[in-house]
């Protein structure tokens, strides 16, 4: 059972174990005679071979007050889009899969570029962008979640929890982020939350004087968190980070646009696990190293677009007051770790700790030397204003890849 505390400034929705999945989504399948909901998969064609993804279909086809779940694709030839199609008749709920990879979509990627309107960079971010595009096509849906296909431990009440604070009308939520505790195997994991951003943010809040961006990203349970949700409206002011910055960037351009009253986090599950990296000390651009460095590096010209001022012996003051602050934090873990029957390997702790602080120098010295770069994908909005038509032509060159690649009529295509 979950405490009820509430501290920093986002309200925390807790698991109190007092109400059934049945009640909740009986109530969500109410709310969404009024109001439909959506969701988002973005999806590795290589996560269709982990067991994984098929929990999660079987799983989801018991969430029957979805209307619609929208696919991303990435890293797919054409023999295993078309696999894809198939595998994914499992899924009895309506979905659209989106092949990211094939000529039609490249296509249309190829002349948004042509006006600066397109992703620049392929990966999570790119895919994301794709999604809530074809879901601005579907003008019913009013609240959209999105989580991975990589959960192990994944239960759809994760996704009941999830929606809904901003799907019941009753509430003022817009968007709405997931948290839980990160522990399997016997250990503590969520490395790159617990022992870089926490400590990160806690480092710039010093720095900065407490900059009440730094409290709101502090007040976050989990960050890092893949699972989130908003109202559909929220989707076309994003502006999307296209590295592993996605989850923070989000987070940060929901600050910008709405007031923190209208932001929320909700425990969406007891214990969580999904596909672990390699912490990859000896190059930073693979696993948690680079993952690392790309949440750094974001943070940096976020506080910069903040008014920050950031210098080479800034950049060495946070990274050391970072250190020092995660280092007494491992402390705290191991304590943790002890009183819950828990291993804790205190080396590896630390090898982590000082993979991440040269990664955060590093980071903030590719900051300074790259000022000029455009990290973000453009938003819907820009989109729309240059291309009105842009989100209606992407499902349809969706469903005529459905319909090439499977012999079956896409099961929602939307109106032109």
């Amino acid at each position: 059972m979950s405490d009820f505390f509430q501290n920093g400034i986002v309200t925390t929705l807790h698991n109190l174990s007092t109400r059934s999945l049945e009640s909740l989504e009986a109530e969500l399948h109410q709310i969404s005679k009024q109001k439909p909901m959506a969701l988002v998969l973005p999806c590795l064609y290589s996560e269709l071979e982990h067991p994984a993804l098929q929990k999660i279909i079987s799983e989801l086809n018991g969430a029957t007050y979805l209307d619609q779940v929208v696919i991303g694709l990435d890293r797919a030839s054409e023999a295993e889009y078309r696999h894809a199609l198939q595998y994914f008749q499992q899924l009895k709920i309506p979905h659209t899969v989106i092949w990211n990879d094939g000529p039609r979509i490249q296509n249309l990627q190829n002349r948004l570029k042509e006006q600066g309107l397109a992703p620049t960079e392929l990966g999570k971010g790119c895919n994301v962008w794709y999604c809530f595009g074809f879901i601005q096509s579907l003008p019913h849906i009013e609240a959209v979640a999105l989580h991975d296909c990589d959960i192990i431990t994944y239960d759809r009440a994760l996704l009941a929890r999830l929606l809904y604070p901003v799907a019941n009308p009753r509430f003022s939520y817009q968007f709405c982020k997931g948290f839980y505790a990160r522990v399997a195997d016997g250990k503590l994991n969520g490395r790159v939350s617990r022992l870089l951003v926490s400590p990160l943010v806690r480092a710039m809040k010093r720095v900065f004087n407490n900059h009440p961006f730094l409290d709101y990203l502090d007040s976050f349970r989990y960050p890092l968190a893949g699972e989130f949700a908003m109202r559909v409206d929220v989707v076309k002011t994003l502006r999307i980070p296209s590295d592993w910055g996605l989850e923070i960037g989000i987070l940060t351009e929901i600050y910008r646009n709405h007031s923190t009253k209208r932001v929320c986090q909700v425990e969406v599950a007891d214990n969580y696990d999904h596909k672990h990296q390699e912490l990859s000390p000896d190059d930073n651009r693979k696993g948690l190293s680079r993952m690392s460095t790309d949440i750094s590096i974001s943070l940096f010209r976020i506080m910069a677009t903040l008014g920050a001022v950031f210098e080479t012996g800034t950049v060495r003051t946070v990274k050391a007051t970072y250190l020092r602050i995660a280092l007494d934090l491992i402390e705290s873990y191991s304590n943790d770790a002890a009183i819950n029957g828990l291993k804790f390997d205190s080396d590896a702790e630390e090898r982590a700790v000082e993979t991440f602080a040269s990664n955060v120098l590093k980071a903030g010295k590719t900051f300074l030397e790259s000022g000029e770069d455009l990290p973000y994908v453009p938003s819907w909005n820009r989109v729309l204003s240059v291309y009105p038509t842009a989100p209606n032509d992407l499902a349809t060159l969706i469903a005529q890849d459905t319909k090439d690649f499977s012999g079956d009529q896409p099961r929602r295509v939307a109106s032109g």
